[in-house]
């Protein structure tokens, strides 16, 4: 799966000051990966002493989706080009094998 691909599946809005990070919009917050991206399988959970919630990364062919599953039930979902995804998870201090990212 691509970058390109899962940007066709909504609504994509460039995050303020985060070059090549995206926010999906226009969806309910209960609205899962699994109900954007079918059966996942590579989904990684983790807990990240950057983020309150739990961390869910999939890794695309030039990018990758890095959601939020919150407390609540709730869903915040982003899609990250190659570039902003490495950034963000290095942020997030989550380690990947280095072919992924």
């Amino acid at each position: 799966m691509t970058f390109d691909t899962v940007r066709r599946l909504g609504k994509w809005m460039p995050i303020r000051h985060c070059p090549g990070r995206f926010v999906l919009r226009g969806v309910s917050p209960a609205f899962s990966m699994v109900d954007l991206l079918g059966d996942i399988a590579g989904a990684q959970q983790f807990q990240s002493p950057g983020a309150i919630d739990t961390v869910w990364v999939v890794c695309l062919e030039d990018g990758g989706m890095i959601s939020y599953h919150r407390l609540a039930g709730t869903w915040l979902h982003t899609l990250n080009t190659k570039e902003g995804f490495r950034r963000k998870l290095e942020q997030l201090e989550i380690s990947l094998p280095e072919s992924v990212t």
